[in-house]
């Protein structure tokens, strides 16, 4: 299984600067084993795993002080491993379970530059939260699940991973066919590696929804590790709420009418945090810097396609029996699929959606992002275009913009006279390539 995180775990371990890496992402996205395999092939094994849910015995190092000299003394001690040398990749896993250690790192930096650490875990940013790193001494980084790329090369279909990763100008209605039925099937499947992995060593759909189910059941149960004033129940209430409403434009009080909006936006900020939700926010211009609209409506989105898919209750095959992927619920599942690939594009950067009131109407677009220094809109549509009516009213307020692109199941097309391109909804992960 590769996954596109190792380059940017490269970039890290090769930067001229090398500072403490924290992985970022929601739970199950399969940071250990990113960082496992990185040092297996970068490092020779030269790796000490430290993980603090499994032994108490390491948090011991860190509760005299945040010394790391003193603290790698320690650790070179217990494990029999060299660190100061620079050679050995030290992993701290599950470090939100250790607080002292997460704010050591800021010392490795300062007093041990030479030595590659890498820090990962669950609930990462509660923990984050209560501690101050000053600015620029440790490095971040996002794992998202497995985008549609990743899917298909695990599938070990060459062919479809070259397709995806070079995007052609043109391909043949087989190889286009081809690729929305399988976009079909990762929607159902989605990007936790546990449930690809499941597939493609012979798991049945149900096999996979069997472990999505649990993993839904593991993150309910997480609710009760988040901070102490929000209610397990008003959390999984919002959470299930929230991917009801995904890709549609809500308010934080329609989130739940069993609380208040104030509430509702608590509880959803923290899903945030532990990646289970991700928000898009409106934008008012399609200018950079965004000018985020003050309006208090919000697009919510899942952590992952597959658990979307598992809460939604809808049996698999039903989902395999659409003739068009954007016309399930209502587009919801396209647009959840746009938004997931954009968010791994991106890296971090939030997807937001363009928003225009006037007195007479109001305009609204999908998607606009950030990406290479350019604003790119984004619009998903059902056929071959539909209306794009709001699409061309940004367009036509923004002559900055090169152009808009629209989403679809259909083929590739070019109206240059309207600033418009047509992509295969299969390629929103790799909009950036072959402008």
């Amino acid at each position: 299984m590769n996954r596109n995180f190792t380059e940017k775990l490269k970039e890290w371990n090769n930067a001229q600067v090398r500072k403490p890496l924290i992985i970022r992402g929601m739970r199950q996205t399969g940071k250990t084993w990113c960082v496992r395999d990185f040092a297996q092939n970068f490092y020779k094994n030269a790796f000490l795993e430290i993980n603090f849910e499994f032994s108490r015995q390491w948090h011991s190092v860190f509760e005299r002080d945040l010394d790391p000299v003193r603290i790698c003394d320690e650790l070179e001690l217990m494990s029999g491993i060299p660190l100061k040398g620079g050679k050995t990749l030290l992993f701290f896993d599950e470090i939100q379970l250790c607080p002292k250690a997460l704010a050591a790192l800021r010392f490795f930096y300062e007093r041990l530059p030479n030595v590659p650490v890498i820090a990962a875990g669950s609930l990462l940013d509660f923990a984050l939260d209560e501690i101050q790193f000053p600015v620029g001494r440790v490095t971040f980084a996002e794992l998202y699940p497995m985008s549609f790329a990743e899917y298909i090369a695990a599938s070990g279909n060459e062919f479809l991973a070259a397709v995806l990763n070079n995007q052609p100008k043109s391909l043949s209605e087989a190889v286009h066919a081809k690729l929305l039925e399988e976009l079909r099937l990762y929607s159902i499947i989605g990007g936790l590696p546990e449930c690809v992995k499941t597939r493609f060593e012979g798991g049945s759909l149900l096999d996979v929804r069997s472990i999505q189910n649990d993993l839904i059941v593991a993150f309910e149960q997480d609710f009760s590790k988040y901070p102490k004033q929000m209610d397990a129940a008003i959390l999984r209430d919002v959470w299930r709420n929230a991917y009801v409403s995904v890709g549609r434009q809500i308010s934080y009080a329609s989130l739940s009418r069993e609380h208040t909006g104030v509430t509702n936006k608590k509880a959803i900020d923290l899903l945030e945090k532990a990646r289970l939700v991700k928000l898009s926010r409106a934008v008012a211009s399609a200018t950079l810097p965004f000018d985020f609209n003050t309006t208090l409506r919000i697009k919510p989105f899942a952590g992952d396609i597959g658990l979307y898919q598992a809460m939604s209750g809808r049996p698999a095959d039903e989902v395999l029996r659409e003739k068009d992927l954007l016309n399930t619920y209502n587009g919801a599942l396209a647009e959840q699929f746009v938004a997931q690939e954009l968010m791994s594009l991106l890296g971090g950067s939030e997807p937001h959606w363009w928003k225009r009131d006037t007195k007479n109407a109001q305009a609204e677009v999908d998607f606009i992002v950030s990406l290479d220094g350019r604003v790119q809109p984004i619009e998903v549509k059902s056929g071959a275009a539909g209306r794009l009516k709001s699409l061309h009213q940004l367009l036509k307020e923004s002559p900055s913009v090169n152009d808009a692109i629209v989403l679809s199941s259909a083929q590739f097309g070019e109206m240059p006279e309207q600033r418009l391109r047509f992509i295969p909804i299969y390629f929103a992960g790799a909009i950036g390539i072959n402008r």
